[in-house]
Order: structure tokens, then C-alpha cells, then sequence
């Protein structure tokens, strides 16, 4: 699920000052303590090969965030997938994979013990093919 800025709804729009609100962007509850992160993904990234080996080969760590530039497929276990593009808020539940088409800058919030092991699996996997 993703959201354009200017596709959130205005909540307060007040001189030197406007507030947007996505209500019920995800759920948070029982992911324990949140990790901020901040990605830079070179155009023509994909972990697709570093995800193999988790459930559904894919991502299992849900994430909140922003791409600030840049242009992202996200894939899902579904076989759907999105088009996230620079100014867009997003949500990507357990069960993806990303891909670069423009090279992007991210911010994510992520569950941080299941977004570690998602981590240390893709170092495990890019040691092994070095």
C-alpha cells in the first residue's frame, strides 16, 4: 500500500503549517521495538537472490516509510505488485521483494529483531556468493 503526499488527506492547513493524516496505515501492534533505517539502492538493484532461502523466498519483516527519490517495484506472494515513486509513503507487509528501476533513497521503520534476521540472511547470502 502506498500513498502520494499530496493523496493524504489535509487534517490541519494552517498558515506555515499543514498536517496530513493516512489513518490506518498498516498495524503495528506486536512488532516489539521499531528500527529507523535509511536505505541508498544504486538503479538495477533487486534482492530477489539474497531473499532465497526465507519463507516464499521473500522478506518477511513488515516496513513503514518514505521514498524520498528514486522508483521502486515492490512484489508481493501474490504475484501483485506496485510502483512506488519518489514522495510516497508506503507500507509493505511480510511477504515482498523490491527492485531499482531509479535509483532511490528510502526511509524505513521496520520491526527491528524481524528486520535483522531478514538482514543477516542477505549478508549470510552475499558472503557466500563473494
Amino acid at each position: 500500500m502506498h500513498i502520494a503526499k499530496n493523496d493524504i488527506p489535509v487534517r490541519i492547513d494552517a498558515p506555515g503549517a499543514v498536517a496530513r493524516q493516512k489513518m490506518d496505515f498498516g498495524d503495528a501492534s506486536g512488532c516489539g521495538k521499531l528500527s529507523g533505517e535509511y536505505f541508498s539502492l544504486g538503479a538495477g538493484a533487486d534482492i530477489a537472490p539474497l531473499l532465497k532461502g526465507l519463507k516464499g523466498g521473500l522478506c518477511q519483516s513488515p516496513h513503514w516509510g518514505y521514498l524520498l527519490q528514486g522508483k521502486l517495484i515492490v512484489s508481493y506472494a501474490n504475484k501483485q505488485e506496485e510502483i512506488i515513486t519518489g514522495g510516497d509513503l508506503f507500507y509493505w507487509p511480510p511477504g515482498h521483494s523490491v527492485s531499482v528501476v531509479d535509483a532511490a533513497e528510502v526511509i524505513l521503520f521496520s520491526p527491528q529483531d524481524e528486520h535483522n534476521k531478514v538482514i543477516d540472511h542477505m549478508l549470510g547470502m552475499m558472503a557466500a556468493s563473494a
